[in-house]
């Protein structure tokens, strides 16, 4: 044995090194199993997520009801503070934890009765509506097309002054995510009438943000630089801009008329509406998911933002309708006034701070109520977006393949530098803008099915989030 030692060692290390193997294989094996088994319970609680959300959904009908019985919902008016009566009611009737009103002045802007865009003389009208929050007043002139905001520097006030400013650039066709398109051209809307003043313009038309040409103008807000006279801004439907551009071309001198009587009234009293689903473990941690429920004047605000809103509400519905145990607080918020202040979005991330309420993460859904395609998550931490990727087979076989880094959305945006993980849902884009800020945007133009599906798909981020936590606020 002595003379054999070093060979029996030798077995001894070889039978101690095959243990060890199958001892980590088995371990591997274990944690496989659990991982699996893991993955088999929140796969069978998401399949009863969209189960409830495809055979017991309410969302459908409270959509209804805000477009058809309450109708147009801009800050400051009837229908808004109608709005609020009824989702506040409606949550207190579905029996969550507590339901409240988060108080704020909004601004009150008036579109009055009057919107005309024609050749002098009336020959030929253009279908329009005032830019929100713009000016009324009337305007007969000469008209000055130009592509970008930036054009007006170099043809500057020798050029400009006692005209009307024509912004005719388009939405970029050959972008196939189509709110590129749109950020790609509405600084024309919004920066456009300022920048026209400056150089002495007395008005100014923009072609509506739309890829469809059509005869429904779409508003939008605007915002004056105090440096310059305020100037009547309106908005041209894309078919009778591409008529005003043609007449123009043919005749450069032709003379234009607008008449508007919009007008600003004082601020006054709105809220957000807030339904919360209390968590067991920590008390002081919120998630959210919201919209906005405030809507434009010219049409029904279905898809802007009352779909963000009945979605948002029937995510939180759903898991307390299951049973769901959660661990953080849950809250479906449908803030006010984002279309033309954020004032509601403001104050909610204000009396988060002041009430030292921690917001882990929050969903806003202000993309429509189109069929799901994913989510943008707001941050370029790799641990967060790995954590993100890794729910993508929970996630996927119901059409929410995208995971990617992107934008949250307007009214989450105040919670972020307070370390809230911002994520915007998203739906397919392509007819968004066909709708947006229009007077197309109808109960109509909803698919039930596809509304559900956007619910149901909140519904299963926010348990996987409430499950397993988020990794935000950081960066690399």
């Amino acid at each position: 044995f002595v003379k054999n030692r070093d060979y029996i060692a030798w077995i001894i290390r070889i039978l101690y090194f095959y243990r060890m193997k199958y001892l980590l294989l088995a371990l591997l094996l274990l944690s496989m199993h659990a991982k699996s088994q893991i993955n088999t319970e929140d796969s069978l609680f998401i399949r009863q997520i969209f189960d409830e959300a495809l055979t017991n959904s309410k969302c459908y009908e409270v959509l209804r009801h805000l477009c058809k019985e309450i109708g147009p919902r801009l800050s400051g008016s009837k229908g808004a503070a109608d709005a609020v009566e009824y989702l506040y009611a409606t949550f207190q009737k579905e029996g969550f934890d507590s339901v409240f009103l988060q108080e704020m002045e909004v601004p009150h802007w008036v579109r009055g009765k009057v919107c005309k865009v024609s050749s002098a003389g009336g020959l030929t009208a253009f279908s329009a509506c005032a830019l929100g929050n713009s000016v009324g007043g009337k305007a007969r002139a000469k008209v000055v097309m130009v592509q970008r905001v930036e054009d007006l520097d170099s043809l500057g006030e020798s050029v400009i002054k006692g005209k009307i400013v024509f912004f005719t650039r388009p939405m970029e066709p050959r972008h196939i995510n189509t709110f590129k398109a749109y950020g790609g051209c509405v600084d024309q809307r919004w920066a456009g009438p300022s920048k026209a003043s400056k150089y002495g313009a007395v008005a100014t038309l923009v072609r509506s943000m739309s890829h469809k040409e059509d005869e429904f103008p779409h508003t939008g807000s605007m915002s004056y630089d105090t440096l310059y006279p305020k100037i009547p801004a309106v908005a041209l439907a894309t078919a009778s801009a591409s008529r005003l551009k043609k007449l123009l071309e043919e005749n450069p001198n032709a003379l234009i008329e607008i008449e508007t009587d919009c007008y600003m009234l004082p601020d006054t009293i709105s809220h957000n509406v807030i339904a919360q689903y209390h968590g067991k473990e920590f008390p002081g941690a919120y998630m959210i998911v919201g919209g906005h429920l405030d809507a434009w004047d010219n049409g029904e605000g279905a898809h802007d933002d009352g779909a963000g809103c009945v979605q948002s509400y029937e995510a939180i519905r759903i898991l307390k309708n299951l049973g769901y145990k959660p661990r953080h607080n849950l809250r479906a918020v449908m803030f006010m006034n984002e279309e033309n202040g954020l004032r509601g979005a403001k104050k909610y991330a204000e009396l988060a701070l002041k009430n030292q309420e921690n917001h882990p993460a929050a969903i806003e859904s202000d993309r429509g109520g189109f069929s799901p395609r994913g989510f943008a998550i707001e941050s370029n931490n790799k641990a967060t977006l790995a954590l993100f990727e890794s729910w993508k087979p929970l996630l996927s076989p119901y059409g929410l393949t995208d995971i990617l880094e992107g934008s949250g959305g307007a009214d989450i945006g105040p919670l972020k530098p307070g370390g809230t993980l911002c994520i915007g849902y998203l739906p397919d884009s392509q007819r968004y803008f066909d709708h947006h800020h229009a007077g197309s945007d109808t109960f109509e133009e909803v698919n039930k099915r596809e509304l559900e599906l956007g619910a149901a798909s909140m519904a299963a981020l926010i348990y996987l989030m409430d499950k397993y936590g988020v990794v935000a606020g950081a960066t690399d």
